[in-house]
């Protein structure tokens, strides 16, 4: 790649050092992780436990994710951190009389508690990073909620995911969502890289070409909100346009993590047409969502016609399109992914990096000042820490496969 100074920061020595002392300073964020109930607590601004929440087991299983890997690269205290929030997805966050994950610890004697595909698709994340770690009940864990995914999420006629049901798998709710499914892509690839059957792979993969085909024929926006039968529902949640995991419109950083997912599911399958969709939904993101200006920045979503519709700026958005560039310049040696990737880098450490009290600010308002409209505090390090390893390494079909690459 030449990028006008003949180098690219992807192979510079000093960005390397600068992008492992990042991630070093991010997983030191938290002056504990633990809840009280077990497993991860909901960090606040300065990471401190916000008590207000209970333990979430989404939360719990990134925390996991995060630091057995961090072991795996070899960082000492991380294993600890890890193997005690992963004891509550052992115990209090499973259920232990129906099967599968609570949504979190205020769940085991809600009358309203549900089980969704997301939350699962998390605890497979985690398990599979347990298991690559040698945990000692990472494998059992893994295959557990893999069987709980097949039995109560996977839809074969489709080849997609179901998304919630009631907590005793009484009632399947009629919605179905891509965010839920998106997850569950990456959560399978780190399965199968873990030593699930391959089988997860491949159903990764069916996942992936149903996206591409939805989104190719909306003009790569991804639709994100289906009827039971996957017919794409555009107007969902237009009088909730905001909503924290059910958006209104096309979230623009489904577009970039979509993207990189493509090109992580194809690197060892036949997957010219996927990288051409990566390329496409790539673009769209970048054209629709990028403000420039004095404060540049992603919005969260748009319309249908890619006009901003939620103009706050969430962390999580720009370490997604970092990922993406990085991921894209990397397989296609292509210039202007290494532009991007520098210039929201810049942005990154000029607004979001928080270094007075840790971690990033996860949403900043249309002018980059710090906000808390769509998230509070600064729950988990999942996106951020993963900006910093998939900026660092070569493309691999997951975490989970990259770092056991890049340890040994």
């Amino acid at each position: 790649m030449d990028t006008g100074d003949g180098r690219s920061w992807l192979t510079l020595p000093s960005h390397q050092l600068w992008l492992d002392t990042e991630s070093s300073r991010l997983l030191d964020f938290g002056t504990t992780l633990d809840h009280p109930a077990g497993g991860a607590a909901w960090l606040d601004g300065r990471g401190n436990p916000d008590l207000d929440h209970p333990a979430h087991t989404y939360i719990t299983a990134r925390m996991a994710h995060v630091h057995f890997l961090a072991s795996m690269l070899g960082r000492p205290g991380s294993r600890r951190k890890a193997d005690r929030v992963f004891e509550g997805l052992l115990t209090t966050l499973r259920d232990s009389t129906n099967g599968g994950w609570f949504e979190s610890s205020a769940d085991a004697f809600s009358p309203e508690a549900v089980k969704s595909a997301y939350t699962h698709a998390f605890v497979v994340l985690a398990a599979s990073a347990a298991t690559a770690v040698g945990h000692p009940h990472g494998r059992q864990l893994l295959e557990e909620a893999l069987d709980t995914v097949e039995r109560r999420f996977w839809d074969d006629h489709h080849g997609m995911c179901s998304e919630t049901w009631t907590a005793d798998w009484s009632v399947l709710d009629d919605y179905r969502g891509i965010n839920a499914n998106m997850h569950m892509v990456e959560a399978l690839l780190a399965a199968a890289d873990a030593g699930a059957p391959r089988i997860w792979r491949e159903r990764a993969l069916r996942i992936c070409d149903n996206v591409c085909r939805w989104a190719e024929a909306n003009d790569w926006r991804v639709p994100e909100h289906f009827t039971a039968e996957w017919i794409p529902q555009l107007e969902y949640n237009s009088d909730d346009t905001a909503n924290q995991f059910k958006p209104y419109g096309a979230t623009v950083g489904h577009g970039f993590e979509w993207a990189r997912l493509l090109v992580q599911a194809s690197l060892d399958a036949s997957g010219h047409d996927r990288i051409a969709a990566a390329r496409a939904l790539y673009h769209r993101a970048a054209v629709d969502g990028w403000q420039l200006g004095p404060t540049p920045g992603f919005v969260y979503t748009t319309d249908w016609s890619g006009e901003p519709v939620v103009t706050e700026r969430l962390h999580w958005v720009l370490c997604e399109a970092i990922g993406a560039a990085a991921t894209l310049a990397r397989h296609t040696r292509e210039d202007r992914y290494e532009q991007d990737y520098r210039t929201w880098w810049d942005v990154a450490a000029e607004y979001f990096l928080d270094r007075a009290d840790g971690s990033w600010h996860h949403e900043l308002d249309s002018s980059n000042r710090t906000a808390a409209t769509v998230w509070s505090g600064k729950p988990d390090l999942y996106h951020a820490v993963q900006a910093t390893w998939i900026s660092r390494y070569e493309p691999g079909s997951s975490m989970v496969a990259v770092l056991q690459r890049n340890s040994h």
